[in-house]
């Protein structure tokens, strides 16, 4: 069958070189008419991956909480924008919204604003949200700075593209994408330039010939142009995703594909392509940036925290015994160490308050 992307990418190979793994997986994931993200709704049981907020209502419901406490500790302001990264269907943002319907003033006050490249959700999103009034923005640039911002990214941070140095015996090599006639796409390596190279932490110098450290320049970027934003118009930042909490070596570029592991080298434009988020990394850049860093907490032990547990309880008592069932099911995947509970982490950050922390 033919495959318009995988000849993109072996044309872009032929003619120009070597491509990074971030350049790969950029192209894979955004190409502007065969792009993973650009063509299909990846989401639920038909596509390749469900998040948090498809597995229960309950996940928005606890970051309303948590938006609508910041904006009460912020000030409780007449006007702010509520920014979503990466918003899926719109069912996080309807959620969050449903939530916090009774909490004075807070609609009235609210601006939802939307970052998101799919045109395919774009749409779903305005279904979703079709009585409030939404703005999307393809990226920071565009989002308004002239009032507080609170910024909610649920599975974000893991798709902005990753590159990958590799420990050879003559020292650190970056990985790249080669292509020849005989073996399609595989691995390659070349000498790495110093900018990558700066993000080794000393603590790698003796680890194994094959060992793999992930940068993810893009990553760092967003939550450095993030944190400007804050600076300038006040208010915070909190992300969900898969990752470590302290930088070291791994190789966690991987492909997902109808809710399975494949090589990231099958099903180029139809498999999903993401990396752990290394969270160290993102703490340093908010405190380099000079934000206070709120929170750095498992999944499970913040939704508990918000009071999620009480939240099923009292769903329960409104169900029938299927319904009951499914909700301790939702409960457990979102939050025990062994499901989503403890691989999930939630960092938060933002302004200095002046009161008690966020």
């Amino acid at each position: 069958m033919k495959n318009p992307l995988y000849d993109f990418l072996k044309s872009q190979i032929l003619q120009y070189g070597l491509m990074d793994v971030g350049q790969y997986m950029s192209i894979v994931l955004g190409h502007p008419e065969h792009g993973y993200y650009i063509k299909k709704d990846p989401f639920g049981k038909d596509g390749d991956f469900t998040t948090s907020p498809e597995i229960s209502q309950m996940f928005g419901e606890m970051l309303g909480v948590w938006a609508a406490h910041l904006w009460m500790q912020i000030g409780s302001p007449e006007r702010f924008i509520l920014l979503e990264c990466g918003s899926g269907r719109g069912t996080l943002m309807s959620d969050i919204m449903r939530a916090t319907a009774h909490v004075k003033g807070f609609h009235e006050a609210c601006n939802i604003h939307l970052l998101e490249i799919s045109p395919v959700l774009k749409e779903k999103q305005a279904q979703e949200l079709e009585q409030y009034k939404v703005f999307w923005h393809d990226n920071l640039v565009s989002v308004p700075d002239d009032v507080p911002l609170i910024v909610i990214g649920n599975e974000f941070l893991d798709v902005l593209p990753v590159r990958q140095l590799v420990k050879v015996s003559s020292g650190w090599c970056e990985r790249v994408v080669v292509y020849t006639e005989n073996n399609g796409f595989h691995w390659g390596v070349v000498e790495a330039v110093p900018l990558l190279l700066g993000f080794l932490p000393d603590d790698l110098v003796d680890v194994p010939d094959g060992s793999v450290f992930e940068v993810s320049l893009s990553r760092i970027l967003f939550i450095q142009n993030l944190c400007s934003l804050i600076k300038k118009s006040g208010g915070g930042a909190l992300f969900i995703d898969y990752g470590h909490e302290h930088s070291g070596c791994g190789d966690t570029f991987q492909a997902l594909y109808d809710h399975e592991y494949v090589s990231v080298f099958e099903h180029i434009g139809s498999a999903d392509l993401t990396s752990h988020v290394d969270f160290e990394q993102i703490s340093n850049i908010v405190s380099s940036e000079g934000l206070m860093l709120w929170e750095l907490i498992h999944q499970g032990a913040f939704l508990e925290g918000l009071g999620i547990s009480a939240r099923a309880a009292y769903l329960q008592t409104k169900a029938d015994n299927s319904q009951k069932k499914d909700i301790e099911k939702a409960l457990h995947r979102l939050t025990h160490p062994d499901e989503m509970g403890k691989l999930f982490k939630v960092i938060s950050f933002g302004e200095i308050l002046h009161n008690e922390t966020a």
